[in-house]
């Protein structure tokens, strides 16, 4: 697992884009949860938004690297953690009123079973908030283009995922879209439409 390797450093190695604007985005991005609801993250890494759940009746946070839940354990003792894949989730159908994944999809390796996951999981017009590096249009995507090449052979992260055509092609409704940084970084929310 290739995120186990980067676990211990991760939250060092992203704390200044945290401080400079990652933080502010999370916060955002989190806003869009609905109050008193049962909530599923996918992807919750080291528990970077943990700080913004608030007002929440349930919170499940799932992760695939045993590392980087090791390093989430120690900032909660109310979100239940568990090692899950986002493709294959463990639960029920509707289990969920909302979930949420902040820079998560751009690694999972097949994004359209992770949606199918998530619409099975979340109930009808339940929401899905995504906050997610993306391709841009113009030239700056054909660049992302490149980078990705080296991105997906070195991390397995793919910097030009198109993540709302994906989401809109798995059967999900787009209801707000955020562009930030020139297009890179998109705040998705989305409704489950069964």
């Amino acid at each position: 697992m290739i995120y186990d390797k980067f676990a211990r450093k991760y939250d060092c190695a992203l704390a200044p884009f945290e401080k400079r604007f990652l933080r502010q985005w999370r916060r955002e991005t989190l806003s869009f949860l609905p109050e008193n609801a049962r909530i599923l993250e996918i992807g919750a890494g080291t528990g970077a938004n943990f700080p913004f759940y608030s007002h929440l009746q349930q919170a499940v946070a799932t992760e695939i690297s045993s590392k980087m839940l090791t390093f989430a354990k120690e900032k909660t003792n109310s979100i239940v953690l568990l090692q899950a894949d986002a493709e294959n989730l463990p639960f029920a159908e509707n289990s969920f009123d909302a979930a949420l994944a902040t820079l998560v999809f751009c690694s999972i390796p097949q994004p359209e079973k992770a949606f199918a996951e998530l619409r099975r999981t979340i109930r009808n017009g339940g929401k899905i908030v995504l906050l997610e590096h993306v391709r841009p249009n113009g030239l700056l995507g054909i660049s992302f283009d490149c980078l990705s090449v080296l991105t997906v052979a070195a991390i397995e992260d793919h910097f030009n995922r198109e993540t709302t055509k994906i989401a809109e092609k798995c059967g999900l409704k787009i209801v707000e879209l955020r562009k930030k940084v020139f297009g890179i970084v998109n705040l998705i929310v989305c409704e489950v439409v069964k």
